[in-house]
């Protein structure tokens, strides 16, 4: 029922409803603790005054008429001791005598059988008027010097009427206490849920698309607003950056497909165009047909090739380790291999081989890994700075130790990468001239994809340094061996 009203009509509802319990228990007490003192005060009174005429020596009632004849005495008198009913009782229970101001009727004092139930001990009881119109409070007390009972009462008309007057009054205002707490209380819900509207519209604005809102702030760090505003902002931060990767992943997704649909279509066209060839019968002579033959196994190598690189990066991608097989070795090894590689590339090519960083002769880098994953991240390397180098660039490889780990890197004299190629060199098929008519052997972008990926799956990284127009070097960074 209250779900359908809003968080600030609850809130004043259950506002409201603790304050008028409030007011009402507030109420309820006062009006009992005041009926009870004033009930204490009468019946002292009473019991004083009976006490008083119960030891007055006499032989009988002091008055046995029942009415007095100078009321104008008489009723002053008995208003000092608030207006008592004086009743004597003989031994038998009979009404001996009485004593009343002159204002009040016989129907609406108490009647003999009411009086006759009075105990004599002092005790105070509650009587009712013989008309039933008010109640009356008495005592009874036993006589001296004669047999009887002397009975004290008085009217509870004015205490009764006293206690209706507060609970009237606190009826009424605690109903317009209530009444002005409750609009105060609706403006300041209203300024106080303002927050929460704001967080409100600027969710719904990131609903409609607009993922760089944040939720402004309202309310002091300190505070639940301050909290939830604090908490908002960090989890739509991280939303943003997950739409953004998953955005990102999906462009590199379709440019990865395309690619990979553009690097087997290039050796597919070549093979079909072959054999559709010698199917017109386009190859009538036997030196034709070698010819085919020798660009159907030249682009079926290149599509080999290409199949087997993205089945490497796919199995690493999905479980690394289970592609190694580790065992000691030696950087040094690598590094020679890969000098005598690059001088069969390219005999006019001066290669050096030094220290990292070209500093002091090569020196030892022992590690744990799989040389024959290491020895194609290394070929990688060398083949990339033979590729995008011209022919007779210097090259360097240092090998060795540098700040606890394994090093091997290959640094060139081309003429280097701007930044944002650099950044994206280890990209899948990226190509930094952005060229797809390659020349004939020319890879399809994935060599250092798969070197950084070998490099990771040994708990290592390939970082670059490079500067336009002062070459590239590409660094193999590894853990060396635990000694335990």
């Amino acid at each position: 029922m209250l779900s359908r009203f809003s968080l600030r009509a609850r809130l004043l509802l259950l506002t409201a409803s603790l304050l008028l319990a409030g007011l009402g228990l507030v109420g309820a007490v006062v009006s009992d603790q005041l009926e009870r003192y004033q009930l204490d005060r009468v019946d002292t009174q009473l019991r004083s005054l009976g006490e008083i005429l119960s030891r007055v020596p006499a032989a009988g009632p002091l008055d046995t008429v029942g009415t007095t004849p100078r009321p104008d005495l008489l009723d002053p008198a008995l208003r000092l001791v608030g207006a008592p009913y004086l009743v004597y009782l003989g031994a038998d229970g009979t009404v001996a005598g009485g004593l009343h101001a002159g204002r009040l009727d016989g129907a609406s004092l108490p009647g003999p059988d009411a009086l006759r139930t009075v105990p004599a001990d002092g005790e105070p009881v509650d009587l009712r008027a013989a008309d039933g119109s008010g109640r009356w409070r008495a005592t009874a007390r036993p006589t001296t010097g004669w047999d009887g009972v002397v009975v004290v009462a008085a009217s509870l008309a004015e205490a009764d009427a006293t206690t209706a007057r507060l609970r009237t009054t606190s009826l009424i205002s605690g109903a317009v206490l209530l009444a002005l707490l409750t609009a105060v209380g609706w403006f300041a819900l209203g300024r106080g849920l303002r927050p929460l509207r704001r967080i409100e519209h600027t969710a719904a604005a990131i609903a409609d698309g607009d993922l760089t809102r944040r939720v402004p702030l309202l309310a002091a760090p300190a505070t639940e607003v301050g909290h939830l505003a604090t908490s908002l902002n960090t989890m739509l931060g991280q939303l943003e950056r997950a739409f953004a990767d998953r955005s990102a992943s999906e462009a590199r997704m379709r440019t990865f497909l395309s690619d990979v649909s553009h690097e087997l279509r290039t050796p597919l066209f070549g093979i079909k165009g072959s054999t559709e060839l010698y199917r017109m019968g386009a190859m009538p002579e036997r030196a034709d047909v070698d010819e085919a033959m020798l660009r159907i196994d030249r682009e079926a190598t290149r599509l080999t090739r290409l199949t087997e690189d993205l089945l490497l990066l796919a199995r690493l991608d999905e479980a690394q380790e289970a592609q190694l097989d580790r065992a000691p070795m030696d950087l040094r090894t690598l590094a020679n291999d890969a000098r005598h590689d690059l001088r069969g590339l390219d005999p006019s090519r001066p290669v050096e081989l030094t220290g990292p960083a070209g500093i002091g002769p090569p020196g030892p880098a022992p590690v744990h890994a799989d040389e024959d994953g290491l020895r194609q991240v290394v070929t990688n390397l060398i083949g990339n700075a033979a590729t995008y180098t011209p022919p007779g660039t210097a090259v360097r490889i240092g090998v060795g130790t540098a700040h606890g780990r394994a090093v091997l890197e290959v640094a060139d004299r081309g003429p280097g990468l701007p930044a944002g190629q650099a950044a994206r060199v280890f990209d899948r098929f990226y190509r930094a001239d952005h060229s797809r008519n390659r020349a004939e052997g020319a890879n399809a972008g994935l060599g250092l994809a798969i070197a950084l990926a070998l490099a990771r799956a040994h708990d290592g990284d390939v970082e670059l340094e490079t500067t336009v127009g002062e070459g590239a070097c590409f660094r193999l960074v590894l853990p060396l061996p635990d000694r335990h």
